[in-house]
């Protein structure tokens, strides 16, 4: 009798073990502790708000979905080597939703050295767009669309004397230059133009040139923590400049993180307004937060959810046992994939993903308006 007994537990842990082993493994490595960890949070939440979604209903071919995500407190350094574990080690078939421009270039060697598609980084950078990126999926639009369409706004309202302030690193190269174009468009200099350290930024020095130069707006192109040091900075040097800044800190906690100098803030926005259910995509989301005890959608919640989308449909033309290079393919034969009002194409000449640039302000009660 124990002989049967010892086969039959046999069979239970290799069914087990085949049971384990029929999830597909996503990647991603993100700044959950650490100066973007808000808005972190707020992607990752509206991209599982859609995973979850799939799970509960069987999953992709009767394999759920399983987001294997690191944290590399937002450090590019961090970032890589959690992009190595995560595809030599736990064998992911592709990564996801990875946040920071220098943080997603350093992991692209990787990417290319096995085969990994990356899909919805958590940036709008140029560099992953232009040169195309064989494994790179962007949904979002670019920083450089965006902060052209901040200037064009301000200079629609009058707003000549514009300023920019930017991380000395590569997503605020690309941020600064969106602006300076914008600005070229409207025949127009920077009033003032001023770059800071990453890792210790010092904006006192700053503050003085922003409120000397009698700059109307400064748009800034920073992580949140930053943007909140440096305009505490400039309304004690006594500036009352409008202050702009990119989808990057789109979050509900970016707002609360501004306190009292939240008012007033234009934050850009690369997808539709998340309270907007003329967009399906919104409704959708809305709806399984509910569901799920959750009130209300960020920005960054809304952005989260929309790669997801792109994520499973990937998955989806993949086929049974996806693999990297299955989904590789199945996403470059994307074409016109309607994600709840918006359209997102991909071919191997192209990674560009969406092209949704537009505005919104942070009211009285905390919230954006537009």
């Amino acid at each position: 009798m124990k002989k049967p007994s010892l086969w039959f537990a046999a069979i239970v842990v290799a069914a087990l073990s085949h049971a384990s082993q029929a999830q597909i493994l996503i990647g991603q490595t993100a700044g959950f502790t650490g100066a973007v960890a808000s808005g972190v949070k707020e992607t990752t939440d509206g991209a599982k708000l859609y995973i979850d979604a799939i799970n509960a209903k069987g999953g992709i071919g009767g394999q759920k979905i399983e987001l294997i995500s690191l944290d590399d407190k937002f450090d590019p350094k961090l970032a890589a080597e959690n992009a190595r574990k995560l595809i030599e080690e736990q064998n992911v078939v592709a990564m996801f939703l990875t946040r920071g421009t220098p943080h997603t270039e350093a992991m692209i060697p990787l990417l290319d050295k096995y085969g990994v598609p990356l899909i919805g980084p958590s940036t709008g950078a140029m560099v992953l767009h232009q040169p195309v990126k064989k494994h790179i999926f962007n949904v979002r639009a670019t920083y450089q669309r965006e902060a052209e369409k901040a200037v064009t706004h301000l200079n629609s309202i009058g707003i000549t004397r514009i300023g920019i302030v930017y991380v000395d690193d590569s997503f605020g190269a690309d941020g600064m230059a969106g602006a300076k174009k914008g600005l070229v468009a409207a025949k127009l200099t920077p009033a003032v133009l001023e770059k800071f350290d990453r890792s210790k930024p010092d904006f006192a020095p700053i503050a003085t040139k922003v409120y000397q130069s009698n700059a109307q707006a400064v748009i800034m192109v920073a992580s949140a923590q930053a943007v909140v040091d440096g305009m505490k900075a400039f309304r004690a040097a006594g500036s009352t400049a409008q202050i702009v800044t990119l989808s990057n800190n789109a979050s509900g906690g970016f707002v609360k993180s501004l306190g009292d100098n939240a008012r007033g803030v234009i934050v850009t926005q690369v997808f539709p307004y998340e309270r907007s259910i003329a967009f399906s995509l919104v409704k959708e989301a809305q709806e399984l937060a509910k569901a799920k005890g959750q009130n209300e959608l960020s920005p960054a919640m809304l952005e989260g959810f929309a790669a997801a989308k792109v994520l499973v449909e990937g998955l989806r033309r993949a086929g049974t046992k996806p693999s990297r290079e299955k989904i590789q393919a199945a996403l470059e034969g994307i074409r016109k994939l309607d994600i709840g009002g918006l359209e997102v194409s991909y071919s191997p000449e192209d990674h560009t993903g969406l092209d949704f640039a537009d505005l919104s302000i942070i009211g009285t009660d905390g919230k954006f308006k537009r």
